[in-house]
């Protein structure tokens, strides 16, 4: 598998986001250029060695049960061990906690590298690293000194443990109970589903926050708290070896992810489970929602990397690939071409890179705002710098798994009758990726999240940021001959979000189930208008390095000058053919459409 290359991180990282401009700041005077190429190079390595080679291996050998244990592929422990010992578990982490103290942006960069190898594999040190992140944030100065250190090690991983059979997606309806002991700790009684990476032997335990009800707790989600539940508590001596009463239920057999175990878990069958509250009682789910969104941009970038793999899979095939001549061609008996001659081919293949690189993009711009949140000098960037990434959370983790899974599907029709088969990498990616748009909030809920919330609230100050930002881009776009047109397409597509915003907000004051009815319709407007925005700076970031001249790459991304140019006929695309659809879609919403809102479900 071809991995993201070398010129498209540093175009991202260092002519989009300026990431060199962040070791200016005490955290992370220690790094510069050099030393984030060499993180990225080694991610690179790992990824390409050890954890490419088994990704096909681990979806046709699913983990399973023997003797009572999760035996998973024996590879999977030389590739994660890698990845830990190489020090990503760690990569953002202070160095006093063994951190490399790098921006959460480049270890993302470097995370991206995992993701599109192996993404069932990579998803252990994802729940693994979110869990510790969470526990960082709201943990008891004695649960950060039991377990942070292992988790970022590796040697302990960490699961969420939010759903519940009977509740699925709603929260409210969890019944897992957490009952006082006495001791400072609580006996933990319920079952949870849908728990990956809830069973294995790859680490020597495992950590699983659960969101669980006190006895006393209010109803709804006002009652919910967290627990942090080992699977095996420490004995007189410290040592991880008493086993916690979390007993594993079954085994959950997905479409794809299938290398990632997806567990049922019964916590106090025996009554003998333990637990320890993380911060505040009846505050659980604010405090899971640090972990689940982080999770919802890590489901985004994991659906971007296999839309990525699946690009560069269907571009190889496309040039390898000799069918049919030229429409013009008159001599039967001429040798066919590349498919990538063909324009409808081609077609496919922009629309993939477009989306593609417009999501990946937009994951790092995302993870620079989250450097911005925590070290910027000033502390009104740091709060404009939290909003914009509250906003922006839902539209990059539905936009990013459902257009990249278009991806992947128009990578199968590439392939033809091969793309089906077994025989090739590009039908694993697409049920890979079938995941993301249900994966950590289905897309409904981030679309009901997005307009019933993250555009209304503080009224409208993030939606008023993010005009702010998008407004910069096309001042800069007007200034720009070849791309004045496209700065003037994406201004009167962000005048169309804001009155639509209005409407719909004005609607959910008379009747808020009336006016989320379309949601989906509105979270796809504002994908499309920030996708294009993303676009429109890549562009502008492509002339100036058309105007520098060669910068010099290597020979396996060929010359600057068609990288340049291909993200420029990608803008072009993405503005030609994708953003005219908020047209429709801005009509639609206006005319405050009620056809699904009526239809009866006995028309169904």
């Amino acid at each position: 598998m071809r991995l993201t290359g070398e010129r498209e991180l540093g175009f991202v990282l260092y002519e989009l986001l300026d990431v060199e401009a962040l070791c200016a700041r005490e955290r992370f005077q220690e790094h510069g250029r050099e030393t984030f190429d060499a993180a990225l190079e080694t991610a690179r390595q790992i990824a390409g060695d050890l954890f490419a080679p088994c990704n096909r291996a681990a979806d046709e050998d699913e983990p399973r049960i023997e003797n009572g244990r999760i035996v998973t592929l024996p590879a999977y422990q030389a590739a994660l061990d890698a990845f830990f010992e190489a020090g990503f578990g760690a990569a953002h982490v202070d160095a006093e906690l063994g951190g490399l103290q790098m921006p959460w942006t480049v270890a993302q960069a470097c995370f991206s590298q995992f993701l599109m190898a192996n993404v069932a594999a990579t998803s252990y040190p994802m729940l693994t690293i979110g869990a510790a992140n969470m526990l960082a944030a709201f943990g008891t100065e004695a649960q950060k000194a039991d377990h942070l250190e292992a988790m970022y090690a590796g040697r302990t991983y960490g699961t969420m443990a939010l759903t519940e059979p009977q509740a699925g997606s709603s929260l409210a309806d969890i019944r897992t109970r957490a009952e006082p002991t006495g001791e400072g700790d609580y006996r933990i009684k319920g079952t949870k589903i849908f728990i990956s990476g809830g069973e294995h032997e790859l680490s020597g335990n495992i950590v699983h926050m659960v969101l669980a009800r006190l006895p006393d707790a209010p109803p709804g989600v006002k009652g919910i708290s967290m627990f942090l539940v080992p699977r095996y508590r420490p004995d007189g001596e410290g040592r991880p070896v008493i086993d916690n009463d979390v007993a594993l239920a079954g085994l959950i057999h997905k479409m794809g992810w299938r290398g990632t175990v997806s567990t049922m878990l019964n916590f106090g069958e025996k009554g003998e489970c333990r637990g320890t509250l993380v911060g505040a009682a009846n505050r659980g789910l604010a405090h899971m929602f640090h972990m689940m969104n982080e999770a919802r941009i890590g489901v985004a970038m994991c659906a971007t990397m296999l839309g990525a793999a699946g690009y560069n899979a269907s571009l190889d095939y496309a040039r390898e690939r000799p069918q049919g001549r030229p429409a013009g061609a008159k001599d039967p008996t001429s040798a066919p071409v590349p498919i990538v001659a063909h324009a409808d081919v081609r077609r496919m293949l922009l629309a993939q890179k477009s989306y593609v690189e417009g999501a990946f993009a937009l994951g790092l711009a995302c993870a620079r705002l989250v450097d911005e949140q925590a070290t910027a000098a000033d502390e009104t960037a740091r709060r404009e710098a939290g909003l914009l990434l509250e906003i922006l959370t839902p539209v990059m983790k539905a936009w990013s798994s459902d257009w990249c899974l278009e991806a992947n599907r128009l990578a199968i029709q590439i392939h033809g009758g091969y793309g089906y088969t077994r025989e090739y990498p590009v039908e694993q990616h697409y049920r890979d990726n079938r995941l993301n748009p249900i994966h950590e909030g289905t897309n409904g809920i981030q679309a009901i999240d997005l307009l019933g919330r993250k555009a209304v609230m503080q009224d409208g100050a993030a939606l008023a940021l993010l005009r702010r930002e998008i407004m910069r881009t096309v001042e800069a776009g007007r200034g720009s001959t070849a791309l004045a047109d496209y700065a003037e397409a994406l201004a009167k597509a962000l005048d169309r979000l804001d009155r639509v915003t209005a409407t719909l907000a004005a609607h959910m004051a008379e009747d808020a189930e009336a006016g989320l009815a379309n949601a989906s319709v509105y979270l796809a407007m504002t994908g499309h208008t920030v996708i294009a925005w993303i676009w429109l700076r890549q562009a502008l970031a492509a002339e100036r390095g058309l105007a520098a001249g060669d910068v010099g790459v290597s020979e396996e991304d060929g010359g600057a000058r068609d990288f340049y140019e291909g993200k420029l006929a990608s803008c072009r695309y993405f503005f030609r053919w994708e953003l005219p659809a908020t047209v429709t879609q801005a009509a639609l919403l206006e005319s405050r459409d009620d056809t699904c809102l009526a239809v009866r479900p006995e028309q169904l």
